[in-house]
């Protein structure tokens, strides 16, 4: 079976080019055509025809198909990417300013079982490729170029959708190098963020591995009960330990790490957990993003009233920490935060 194109890095297809004794102007070229050119035909612009030979005979650029697309009335996209195998993952524009962030997934479902995560129920099927990951980026922008050529920029990634990032730790560091790249999508360190739910294993890797790019802690309460609750792992995994490695990871000018803190009704929203909340983070390089829950089949959680919502940010306000509540978009075709499931029946807006 070929190698598919999509999983090298360009140091890494430098050294495949290198071991066939082939130009090695090739990569770059190549990175250049198929990412930042966005095209999807073989490359044979400045090409040696020995490079185009071995391309097409040795390489794979076969990549998820676009199964079904959903789209909610605010311009959120929701994708249902068919795999190789069969196998389907969730992938989300999410509009703002006539821009996008692109939600990536990383697993198909999730291991981790989180409560309030439609995702959680589904299970772990299997690590998703880095071909996989970079797929949902090229395909969606493809499919934007083509459907909004008008309002088609990708300008952030962040991998929140399907899956905990750092237990396919990995595949999700190749693909962020990919993004980064300077002959591929040239994207930013900063308009990357990679969310955990605190995957000690991951975390300890990320400092020495991980490229510059932004984090953020899934923390929902300070509460070690109401937090086991939410997110099984932090019995394993407690939220004291996991904070030792976030707190080490921003580097540089105005980086910081983002907390999101889930709010749902009557169980993590009162001016309690507000202000524990505000004392674990005080004084901390934080940045909290509100996210009122978003209700999926079968969750038994609801929705706080947006004055509780409003009413936690000031307390946070109090403690000196930013704190933005984050728009719930595209939650009529469960593309909201919390809501990603690929096994879940479709939904028509």
């Amino acid at each position: 079976m070929k190698p598919s194109f999509y999983q090298f890095t360009l140091p890494e297809l430098q050294e495949l080019f290198s071991k066939n004794n082939l130009p090695s102007s090739g990569p770059g070229l190549l990175f250049n055509w198929h990412y930042k050119k966005r095209r999807s035909e073989p490359c044979v612009v400045d090409l040696a025809k020995k490079s185009i030979r071995y391309v097409s005979e040795c390489l794979d650029f076969s990549l998820p198909i676009i199964d079904t697309i959903k789209a909610s009335e605010d311009k959120t996209v929701k994708f249902l990417f068919k795999l190789q195998d069969g196998l389907k993952v969730e992938t989300v524009l999410i509009p703002f300013n006539n821009k996008y962030t692109i939600c990536l997934s990383s697993q198909v479902g999730c291991a981790m079982k989180c409560s309030f995560c439609h995702t959680g129920i589904q299970g772990l099927s299997r690590n998703l490729k880095t071909e996989e990951i970079i797929g949902q980026f090229t395909e969606s922008q493809k499919w934007l170029t083509q459907n909004r050529p008008n309002d088609d920029k990708i300008l952030n990634i962040v991998f929140m959708g399907q899956g905990e990032p750092l237990h396919n730790f990995d595949a999700v560091k190749k693909a962020c190098e990919i993004f980064l790249t300077k002959h591929g999508l040239c994207l930013a360190d900063q308009k990357i963020t990679i969310s955990t739910a605190g995957y000690l294993p991951g975390l300890e890797r990320w400092q020495d591995e991980m490229p510059n790019v932004n984090i953020a802690l899934s923390l929902h309460s300070p509460i070690k009960e109401k937090r086991d609750q939410l997110i099984p792992i932090n019995k394993r995994y407690p939220l004291e330990e996991v904070l030792k490695y976030v707190e080490a990871i921003p580097n540089g000018k105005n980086r910081f790490v983002t907390y999101e803190y889930l709010l749902i009704d009557k169980f993590n929203d009162s001016d309690e957990d507000a202000h524990l909340t505000g004392k674990l983070l005080e004084g901390k390089n934080a940045y909290v993003s509100l996210i009122p829950f978003n209700p999926f089949p079968g969750s038994p959680f609801k929705r706080p009233i947006m004055e509780k919502v409003k009413s936690f940010k000031l307390i946070l306000d109090s403690y000196k920490i930013p704190t933005l509540i984050r728009a719930t978009k595209g939650d009529e075709i469960l593309a909201a935060c919390g809501q990603l499931n690929s096994k879940a029946p479709a939904i028509t807006p």
